[in-house]
């Protein structure tokens, strides 16, 4: 695994997905969310050890806590009985690191698995920290304060395009040309509603750049990602992988997912603070 993707993944496991959770807004979530250190700093340590026993131990730490918190999808889906396309994309964000997490084993331990690369293995760890929970989220968080049309497809739109994207590394490269095609439209769903949102009266200067930031970051990265859908599906020239880990890879982690989580913070406190001075 390179230092980059590395860093990205630890970026992952160690800030985005804690303060994802946090901004759910379920109690049921808060344990997990107190414990995850206990998962996420083996997960990080493991990283940075050479292939084998010790490393794929780590891992398996950070894999055990992506399950409990993947556990929690079939008890929120059965507490709150909702089939609203907001709540489908937080259970998608729920169940999302440990699909992660089952890459990371696999890589960390030296094993192809299903007969992939432990390169390609490498790149899903990532890919399903940012790509899979932030994107379904933010998605989710976007579609409860946009309840339109737009929001409604944004958050059925990105856990469908992930789910695409994960059954074409099995079907083929034209599966997951199609799951981006449909990812690629839903994040850019979301960049719009969260460009809407900066326009906003009294959020702050600093929310309002953390939304413009996420959402122009997104439009870039997302255009990265359909490029070298289409050229794996039809042979054209496209980004190599390393490349698209230091752009779309990098972009995606600190443009979008970690100034949307941020920002989404702020307003969620900014809310919180109307709500007790009301």
């Amino acid at each position: 695994m390179s230092v980059l993707v590395g860093l990205i993944v630890m970026l992952g496991m160690l800030v985005i997905v804690p303060l994802g959770l946090g901004l759910v807004g379920d109690r049921s979530l808060e344990r997990i969310r107190r414990l995850w250190p206990l998962f996420a700093v083996p997960g990080a340590l493991s990283l940075w050890l050479p292939r084998g026993g010790a490393a794929a131990s780590l891992a398996l730490c950070y894999a055990l806590g992506t399950l409990l918190l993947a556990s929690h999808a079939p008890r929120r889906l059965a507490r709150t009985r909702s089939a609203r396309p907001a709540e489908a994309a937080l259970l998608t964000a729920l169940v999302a690191p440990a699909v992660a997490a089952l890459a990371l084993v696999a890589e960390r331990s030296g094993h192809e698995l299903f007969g992939f690369g432990l390169g390609i293995l490498a790149l899903t760890v990532p890919h399903f920290h940012f790509a899979g929970f932030a994107a379904a989220l933010v998605a989710g968080l976007v579609c409860r304060a946009e309840d339109g049309a737009a929001g409604r497809f944004a958050a059925l739109s990105v856990p469908f395009g992930t789910l695409l994207v994960l059954v074409g590394y099995f079907t083929g490269d034209l599966t997951e040309l199609a799951g981006a095609v449909v990812l690629t439209a839903g994040m850019w769903t979301v960049a719009l509603l969260t460009w809407r949102t900066v326009r906003a009266e009294g959020q702050g200067r600093l929310t309002g750049a953390l939304l413009a930031v996420s959402a122009c970051v997104l439009a870039v990265t997302m255009v990265l990602a359909l490029s070298w859908a289409l050229g794996e599906a039809t042979g054209l020239p496209h980004p190599t992988l390393t490349w698209m880990a230091s752009t779309h890879g990098l972009g995606n982690a600190l443009g979008f997912a970690l100034c949307a989580l941020l920002a989404r913070r702020r307003l969620q406190d900014l809310t919180r603070t109307k709500g007790r001075t009301a």
